[in-house]
Parts: C-alpha cells; sequence; structure tokens
C-alpha cells in the first residue's frame, strides 16, 4: 500500500513540474535583413523573332497570340509568284540543253564512226568531243541555278527560331513583307522576374542573393512566401534604377509582363526575432508570455528566418515560455 501510494504522490509531482520543462526561448537581438517590397515583371529569359527570309505575300499564317510552337515549326508561309515563273523557265531552259547534249553526244558518235572509215578527219573529232563536254557543263550548270531558284522558293517558309509562346504576330495573310522582316516575336519558355531597384538600395544586391517572392497578384496579402535567386545584375543605371533578373520556380503559367511583388534585402539591423509558435493573438493584440508567467503586449513585423520579428515589447535577456 505504501508503495502504491508513493508512486501516486511520484506521478503527481511529475504532472505538477510539467509547465516547468516546457522549452524556453530566451530573446537577444540578432542581426536581419531590412527588406523592401518593389515590383517584378515576369519576363521571358530570351525572345527570338521569327523572319521572312524571301519577299512577297504571306498566303498562309497558322499561330497566333499565344500559340505554342516547336523549334523548326512553320509558322508561315510566304509565296512570290516571280520565283514560280522563273523556276519554270529554267525548266524549259533545261529541256533545250539536254536537247542540245543529246545531239551533240549523237554527233560524236557518227564523227567517230567516220574516223574510223577515214571519212573523218581527227579535227572533226576532237570538235565533236569538246561540244559535248560544253553541253553537258551547260547542263549540269543549269541544273545548279535551278537548285537556287527551288531553294529560294522553300525558304518562302518562316520557321519558328526557338520552342516557346508566340508573343505577338506582326503581320496578318495578305501582307507583303520584305527579306528579314519580322513576322512573330516568340517567347521560349524560361520566365524570370525582372525588377528595378533605386539605386541607393542596388548596393546591397549581389547574384546568388535570395529574395522572397510574393502570391500571384497585387492583392494587399503576401500569402506564403517563395524563395527566389538573383541570377543577373545589370551594371548599368537608367532613370536612377538598376536592373536584375531574379530565378524563381512555378512561373511557367504566369502572363508576360505580369508584376509580382518581390522582398529584397536592403541592408540588415538588428532586432529580436521569436519563433512563431511563442507569439498568439487575443483580442486583435499580440501577446508573448514570460517565464514568470506576465503576458507582453508586443508590436510584430515581417516574418523572418526563424521566426516574427518583434518591433517592441521585450528587452535583451527576457525568457519567453509557450503559451
Amino acid at each position: 500500500m505504501n508503495r502504491l501510494t508513493a508512486a501516486f504522490l511520484a506521478a503527481i509531482a511529475i504532472a505538477a513540474a510539467a509547465p516547468a520543462l516546457a522549452v524556453e526561448h530566451v530573446v537577444h537581438p540578432r542581426q536581419v535583413d531590412d527588406r523592401k517590397a518593389v515590383f517584378a515583371t515576369v519576363e521571358s529569359a530570351d525572345q527570338t523573332l521569327a523572319r521572312a527570309r524571301i519577299g512577297g505575300t504571306v498566303g498562309s499564317l497558322t499561330v497566333d497570340e499565344g500559340s505554342q510552337v516547336e523549334t523548326g515549326q512553320t509558322i508561315a508561309v510566304v509565296g512570290d509568284p516571280k520565283l514560280v515563273l522563273e523556276l519554270a523557265a529554267i525548266d524549259q531552259r533545261l529541256r533545250s540543253l539536254e536537247a542540245r547534249k543529246d545531239l551533240a553526244a549523237l554527233e560524236l558518235q557518227r564523227t567517230t564512226e567516220l574516223r574510223r572509215s577515214g571519212a573523218a578527219t581527227q579535227a572533226r573529232v576532237d570538235d565533236a568531243k569538246t561540244a559535248l563536254e560544253v553541253a553537258s557543263r551547260a547542263v549540269e550548270a543549269m541544273k545548279k541555278d535551278r537548285q537556287v531558284v527551288a531553294e529560294r522558293l522553300s525558304e518562302g517558309a518562316v520557321l519558328a527560331p526557338g520552342a516557346g509562346r508566340v508573343l505577338k504576330v506582326h503581320v496578318t495573310e495578305g501582307s507583303v513583307v520584305l527579306p528579314g522582316e519580322s513576322i512573330a516575336t516568340i517567347a521560349s519558355e524560361n520566365y524570370i522576374l525582372r525588377m528595378m531597384l533605386p539605386e541607393r538600395h542596388a548596393r546591397f544586391l549581389r547574384v546568388g542573393d535570395v529574395v522572397r517572392v510574393g502570391e500571384r497578384g497585387l492583392s494587399g496579402d503576401d500569402g506564403a512566401l517563395r524563395q527566389g535567386i538573383v541570377r543577373q545584375v545589370y551594371p548599368q543605371v537608367e532613370n536612377g534604377r538598376v536592373v536584375a533578373d531574379v530565378e524563381v520556380s512555378g512561373l511557367g503559367d504566369y502572363f508576360v509582363g505580369e508584376r509580382v511583388k518581390v522582398f529584397v534585402s536592403a541592408g540588415g539591423r538588428r532586432s529580436f526575432v521569436v519563433p512563431a509558435d511563442y507569439v498568439y493573438r487575443r483580442f486583435g493584440v499580440d501577446f508573448v508570455r514570460l517565464k514568470d508567467g506576465t503576458e507582453v503586449v508586443v508590436q510584430t513585423g515581417e516574418p523572418t528566418e526563424g521566426g516574427i520579428e518583434i518591433l517592441s515589447g521585450l528587452r535583451d535577456g527576457d525568457v519567453l515560455v509557450q503559451p
């Protein structure tokens, strides 16, 4: 009986001591980043132009704004009727030259037979051979000319220089274009965030820095922040601003030009940071609980690494317990 009583009293003592074993957090100031909110726009890392290689009339246009294209896909066809006529003329000249070649070959055969019988001289045979050689080379040259025109005709197909999404189509069917004129602008699927920082903040920005990216849209609620990495800082100041590119995942379904809020480091300062589970809210006011049970009203700041920044209400060395 005494053993049962002792065990019961020990259990009560352990239960009474349990609150004292709660995890404590000692408040000390630490260095935190002073983050500023800027707006960045969704941009394609690379934009290419699909251009016409020959002049003519756009007879077929197979894409529109927003269309997905693959590398080498035909997005339009430019036609030039003069090339078709030129190709037909070359075909006729080629037939004429082939007829002359056949005649030269027949003449060489006859002259060779006459030379065997002694009715023709060797000079006449040599002339016949030369005539056949000239006719053969003329036929080959005309075939090359035909290949050139056929290649120019095939260049009427406007090909996508890379895979991506069509941002803008610059022509319509029936438009007359010149060689090198833009047909469509294509953005690659590799999207980045391009932000413009005031030059007073740009000195704190480095390639490889981590930034915080807000939710999609321009609402005041930032929601869950995502991480982004600064991939490039352009070494030029324009109108008092520096341009930087941020790489972040999950931008594939965004509109090009859409704005997103980004939090960047603008220096650092010393402040108190408390784990989020030590802060509780009651009647719209934030509280923390000290080790002695006292509740202290605090002013919270932005979430940061390791918890929530406390702007006021705490002192160095305060010991907090979870509520």
